[in-house]
């Protein structure tokens, strides 16, 4: 079955003074204020970007799926801790996500962990939906 999630993006002004707020339709978790400077500045100052927005699919994306193939494999997790960092760059668009995974699953090695996580960055859902971007992976055993 299907399943369709909506979000939509109010913004005002031009792309480097302006600013937006995206919402959360489907969940409403909520509002959050989205701007340019978000984007390209070190400091987000209390706003969001596309990039953020993405990592958070991307983390949350590849922890379901490294979670459901280990616990088809056998060796269900007992806690991972996904981050991922995206890229972007002015000019060019997103270049790169990094994923670090930390997990504690009973009976992998760090080998058979490192293999099963490159398997799920492959199958995840949102790595497909990237893969015109270069994602690169670290993962360790806690």
């Amino acid at each position: 079955m299907a399943s369709t999630r909506n979000a939509s993006t109010h913004w005002e002004g031009n792309l480097l003074q302006g600013s937006g707020t995206v919402t959360l339709e489907s969940s409403g978790l909520g509002s959050y204020a989205v701007s340019w400077p978000a984007r390209t500045d070190e400091a987000a100052n209390g706003r969001t970007s596309p990039e953020e927005l993405i990592a958070a699919a991307h983390s949350s994306c590849f922890s379901m799926a490294f979670s459901h193939a280990l616990d088809q494999a056998g060796t269900p997790p007992t806690q991972l801790d996904t981050s991922a960092a995206v890229t972007f760059q002015p000019g060019k668009g997103i270049t790169g996500v990094h994923l670090t995974v930390r997990g504690v699953v009973p009976g992998l090695d760090q080998d058979q962990f490192a293999a099963a996580a490159e398997d799920a960055k492959k199958n995840c859902p949102v790595s497909q939906a990237l893969a015109g971007t270069t994602i690169t992976l670290t993962a360790e055993l806690a």
